[in-house]
């Protein structure tokens, strides 16, 4: 071969070489593969149970009349705020005013016989002193003097004081009679006057009308028992304070307790307001293995209204300055738990790690990982031990 067929084959071999140089630094780079990474940080975790309810008013009622009636006058109207004790509405029962008049005429006729009774009886003791005095009188010449005057006279004296003694006693017994038939009287007068009130409706408690069932003039049934179909005047709804009836699951319980303060959360309004727990009915419902536990919201200004939802965070479990990391960061290996770390050297180290505390973000790390390493977050397909990678940070749920 000639010198000059060996110089262009030399040539050859040179060009197909520097040809290959790109392709092979190509290759070399396609092999690092970029991963989403996280650090491992310290926080404090805080494990929340979340639950919904419906605000009902603190009392809420039908508003009866005590008595039937015709509606004479109504004062108030759906949503009006009316206090304690305030006249709702009146009634016309002209039956009773007349009740009320004969009661009041009954008691002053019989004041008037306690009079005369009276009367009758200082008359009847001034008889019998008189004829006791004759008596007595008589008495002492019969012992100073006897025989002097006639027995018969003596005897007729003393049957006339004892008939004067008698007339006092009957006297005093016809006033107790009058007085006592007074005190019927008085209190015929009182209780005549009592059901008269009833005739004006008042509200049992400062609150708000939520609804009204009668006019001017609609005919009112008096609302005695239970067992009747009487219309209400009103509804009334004490809306100052709220309750909010959460059905708790048997596990999250014995973390409530009487007087814990919680914060209400109100979606539809974008605000939370204090809330306190009230009550608990200390019994599982077997069916729902829920307790219901009563929290009061107070709601001086009427912001919140009854049949608004509301959201409450139960604290379950709290976690100070503990080593987290991003949910995402966990995987499963057979049984165990493990995670994806890019070491020092940007290679992949598959590590079992030990979970604690779990909330909607982040995972408490107990083992496994140190503080600022960075773990696998992203896609871990085609991860394996030993793998060189390129690690971007990325923020996962604001961590």
């Amino acid at each position: 071969m000639s010198k000059t067929n060996l110089t262009l084959l030399a040539l050859f071999f040179l060009l197909v070489s520097c040809s290959r140089t790109p392709d092979s630094a190509q290759a070399t780079t396609a092999q690092t593969t970029s991963v989403a990474v996280a650090e491992a940080k310290l926080a404090d975790l805080n494990q929340n149970l979340t639950l919904t309810a419906e605000f009902i008013p603190f009392e809420e009622v039908d508003v009866m009349a005590k008595v039937s009636g015709y509606v004479k006058k109504i004062y108030v109207d759906v949503g009006s705020r009316v206090a304690e004790g305030e006249v709702l509405a009146e009634l016309d029962v002209p039956e009773m005013r007349a009740d009320l008049t004969r009661s009041e005429a009954d008691i002053k006729r019989r004041t008037a016989d306690v009079t005369h009774a009276r009367d009758e009886l200082r008359r009847a003791q001034s008889g019998f002193d008189m004829t006791h005095i004759t008596y007595e009188r008589l008495a002492n010449v019969v012992r100073t003097r006897p025989g002097l005057i006639a027995q018969q006279e003596i005897d007729d004296a003393h049957g006339k004081d004892l008939i004067a003694d008698a007339q006092v006693a009957g006297a005093r017994s016809t006033l107790l009679a009058m007085q006592e038939q007074v005190n019927v009287a008085a209190a015929e007068l009182d209780r005549m006057k009592a059901m008269y009130s009833y005739t004006k409706v008042t509200a049992p408690f400062a609150g708000v009308i939520t609804k009204r069932f009668a006019d001017t003039g609609s005919m009112i049934q008096a609302g005695t028992a239970s067992q009747t179909q009487a219309m209400p005047v009103a509804k009334l709804s004490r809306n100052s304070m709220l309750r909010l009836i959460l059905p708790v699951p048997e596990s999250a319980v014995p973390f409530l307790k009487i007087g814990n303060k919680v914060a209400v959360r109100v979606p539809s309004l974008t605000r939370s307001f204090d809330g306190r727990v009230a009550r608990m009915t200390d019994k599982i419902q077997t069916g729902t293995r829920t307790m219901d536990v009563e929290l009061d919201v107070p709601n001086p200004q009427l912001i919140l209204v009854p049949g608004m939802y509301a959201e409450v965070d139960i604290g379950l479990s709290e976690r100070t300055a503990v080593l987290t990391v991003p949910v995402t960061a966990r995987a499963e290996e057979g049984d165990h738990t493990v995670a994806y770390v890019v070491n020092a050297k940007n290679q992949v180290e598959i590590r079992r790690i030990e979970i604690g505390l779990e909330t909607e973000n982040l995972l408490e790390i107990r083992s496994g990982l140190a503080l600022g390493e960075l773990v696998v977050v992203g896609n871990r397909g085609g991860l394996k031990q030993g793998l060189a990678v390129e690690p971007k940070k990325v923020k996962v749920g604001g961590v």
